[in-house]
């Protein structure tokens, strides 16, 4: 327990956002745990951490955002300190297991580039590809600040949906990124940017009623709501998969541009009611699993490849449910390590390094999360 200990959660200012992180990453590992039923999770669980960061980087740096070198500089410190140590230590790692060195192999995945071109074999880590996702956001995340404050949120919408034509352009002229459509929707920004701007408008509610003084609401409709929306909407998904052959942008349609509707309004009510969906994932071990949950989406993989499916699974033979749940705790045991002696550390070492101290205070300690 005095290991748990070092991992502090009590001052987050949505401890609810937190769990919902765990819970995101337990999915995701078990969607990747090969099943010998081929089972998968029919719900873009990913689209849960995109409204996520849209929220968060909204949340935390609206207030203060600037054009400046300065402003941009912090910034962009912030981001490279929370996500690029645990990422450059773990890519490090899979590339050694691996044993490929090829230079543009070692560009793409250290600069995480990557995945802006449709070839799933050069991602050293597979789930990596939605760093990339996350590191197009932050990159817009300024302009799209400025366009809110200087027009309105509207017209930051337009920009991203003028992104996404842009980016379709781009996958029918032949170049070597983005090279279909299909692609676009599915493992780029620009196709998933309405998850993005469902938290980012969730932010800007927010941070309206914080200024009014009356964030705490009685009831727990928006959390039955949102809940209910998402429920519906893996209903919806089920028959879809259901009647083969699946049409893929039917698929896109529910993933990409409707389940961010009900998770902006189950962020909402978690974040507002006090419900005992909001309570429970604001517990002490969630959030433990929460914090430690960015690391924990970038091992998972390299433990199942190198760990679980060579050594543990020949082991248990046949009883794969308990197979799957080792390699679990296994994983959560060193990412919870991992943090507490090497991402967190280092994330502050940076910030200190780097940024000047002021007189700022950020008011959210949660971390956003990219998975």
């Amino acid at each position: 327990m005095s290991l748990f200990s070092k991992i502090k959660s009590g001052n987050e200012k949505y401890p609810a956002l937190t769990g919902i992180r765990a819970l995101g990453a337990t999915a995701v590992f078990f969607d990747h745990f090969p099943s010998p039923s081929g089972f998968h999770i029919t719900i873009n669980v990913l689209a849960f951490f995109f409204v996520l960061s849209g929220f968060l980087i909204i949340r935390l740096y609206y207030n203060n955002a600037e054009l400046t070198g300065k402003s941009m500089f912090k910034y962009f410190t912030n981001r490279f300190a929370r996500i690029y140590p645990v990422y450059f230590l773990l890519v490090s790692i899979a590339i050694l297991l691996r044993h490929d060195f090829r230079p543009l192999l070692l560009l793409k995945n250290y600069t995480l580039t990557h995945a802006l071109i449709n070839n799933s074999k050069d991602f050293v880590i597979e789930p990596s590809w939605s760093l990339t996702v996350e590191e197009c956001f932050y990159f817009l995340a300024p302009f799209i600040i400025l366009l809110i404050k200087k027009i309105n949120f509207i017209s930051s919408l337009a920009f991203g949906f003028l992104l996404l034509c842009i980016a379709l352009l781009i996958s029918k002229s032949g170049l070597p990124i983005l090279q279909t459509p299909l692609f676009v929707f599915s493992n780029t920004f620009f196709g998933h940017f309405a998850e993005f701007y469902a938290g980012v408008y969730l932010a800007l509610v927010l941070m309206k009623k914080e200024k009014k003084g009356d964030v705490k609401l009685a009831g727990h409709k928006w959390t039955i709501g949102g809940a209910a929306g998402v429920g519906f909407l893996i209903i919806v998904m089920g028959f879809i998969y259901a009647y083969p052959p699946v049409a893929p942008y039917r698929i896109i349609i529910v993933n990409n541009f409707l389940i961010p509707v009900p998770i902006a309004v189950l962020y909402y009510g978690l974040m507002t009611e006090n419900s005992f969906i909001s309570r429970f994932l604001s517990g002490r071990v969630l959030g433990i699993l929460g914090r430690s949950s960015y690391t924990f989406y970038l091992l998972h993989m390299i433990i199942i490849q190198y760990i679980s499916l060579p050594f543990l699974l020949p082991y248990f033979g046949t009883h794969y449910i308990a197979c799957a749940t080792l390699t679990y705790l296994i994983t959560y045991f060193m990412s919870i390590l991992i943090f507490i002696f090497y991402e967190e550390p280092l994330n502050l070492f940076i910030r200190k390094k780097f940024i000047p101290r002021d007189k700022t205070k950020q008011v959210i300690v949660i971390t956003q999360q990219p998975s």
